[in-house]
């Protein structure tokens, strides 16, 4: 039985080759007998896509909709088109690495400032998502490696959002993840 870490990202990886070369793929393409049961339940997820170390998008889900197997794919190639940077080319592929984050549920925070909200946070567990109803923002847990202080990491988040302040009526919710990351592939083309 293959190990999930290895099925994960090389789902990721195939969806994002398929998309580079114009294949058509089918999600029962991307899936063997050999991998964990777990990818064919409903699971969420968020593929980050980075090239010799430079980020090149990071797409999502927060809730599970979909099997875990098709949203790790769905995602990849949606995050090559990161609407934050330019779309990743077939020139990238041998230097392109993908970290799949493999979500739990996320579970309300009661929380009505931004004190509750920092004494409730575990600083190197939960990725943090912020609504007002209108706007909402999230961090995957591996950012607390970059923003390792909860006030910083919540400004960060707030700033992401769009709000300048802490906004009427939030609804907040954490959640954890278990991190996969690639090998990058072999040389040349995809």
């Amino acid at each position: 039985m293959a190990g999930i870490g290895d099925a994960v990202t090389r789902i990721a990886l195939d969806a994002v080759r398929a998309r580079l070369t114009g294949t058509a793929v089918t999600l029962g393409d991307l899936l063997t007998e050999a991998d964990p049961a777990e990818l064919r339940e409903p699971g969420a997820s968020f593929v980050t896509l980075e090239h010799d170390g430079r980020l090149r998008g990071c797409i999502g889900t927060l809730e599970a909709r979909r099997a875990l197997y098709a949203d790790i794919a769905a995602n990849a190639q949606r995050s090559m088109r990161d609407p934050r940077m330019p779309p990743v080319e077939a020139g990238e592929w041998p230097g392109l690495t993908v970290k799949v984050s493999v979500l739990t549920s996320p579970e309300p925070v009661a929380a009505a400032t931004p004190r509750e909200l920092l004494d409730a946070l575990r600083p190197g567990v939960d990725g943090l998502i912020l609504s007002d109803g209108t706007r909402r923002a999230t961090f995957l847990p591996a950012v607390w490696t970059r923003l390792t202080e909860p006030r910083a990491f919540l400004s960060a988040l707030l700033r992401k959002g769009g709000w300048t302040a802490w906004p009427e009526g939030v609804w907040a919710a954490r959640y954890e993840s278990r991190e996969y990351i690639s090998d990058p592939p072999p040389g040349g083309r995809p």
